[in-house]
């Protein structure tokens, strides 16, 4: 069976991190999620110095209000995960989240503000 044209030749792949609001998530008084949001921030900003996010920010008008945010990772899934569970509002219980991987064909994104590659550049398997 021949390669379906429409599959790109090479694909680069992305680690995603989606946040969440848990459905179970606790209430918390108005002064400490203000300080959770501030140090959650703050540790998201720091990943992103220390070049293991190159994308990250909130979500506004989506169909799903559980949905709360979006991260781009330079690292393994394991590792993005490990990262996630240390971010202080995962911590609380205020956050959740998902990983995976990505996969977009080579060029679609780019990063001008990083310096080499992003993504993992792959060939799609032959089923």
């Amino acid at each position: 069976m021949a390669r379906d044209p429409n599959i790109p030749d090479e694909l680069e792949v992305y680690t995603l991190v989606l946040l969440r609001r848990p459905v179970d998530a606790p209430d918390l008084p108005r002064d400490e999620l203000d300080r959770l949001q501030s140090e959650h921030l703050a540790y998201r900003a720091e990943l992103r110095r220390r070049g293991l996010i190159v994308a990250n920010g909130p979500f506004d008008e989506q169909s799903d209000i559980a949905l709360r945010g979006l991260s781009v990772f330079t690292c393994s899934l394991d590792e993005a995960a490990r990262l996630n569970d240390a971010d202080p509002l995962v911590l609380v219980g205020r956050l959740g989240y998902d990983v995976m991987e990505w996969w977009v064909a080579a060029g679609t994104l780019a990063f001008p503000g990083v310096a080499g590659p992003v993504g993992d550049r792959r060939v799609m398997p032959d089923d």
